[in-house]
């Protein structure tokens, strides 16, 4: 299965209260922060949604 590399390139301060919730939940805290996830229709979700903020790079597995 391909994996997601995600990168936060945006602060979420003064963002919505989910969309930081959301890039908390993603295990990203601070800018430039590199975090790789299974690429399930959950994680693409929550990267469609807060995708102003993050950097994403597809990788084979």
């Amino acid at each position: 299965m391909a994996k997601l590399q995600i990168t936060l390139k945006k602060s979420p301060i003064g963002r919505p209260e989910d969309q930081k919730v959301t890039v908390r939940t993603l295990g990203l805290r601070k800018l430039n922060q590199t975090v790789v996830h299974e690429a399930t229709p959950q994680i693409r979700g929550m990267v469609f949604k807060v995708s102003h903020l993050v950097e994403v790079k597809e990788l084979e597995a």
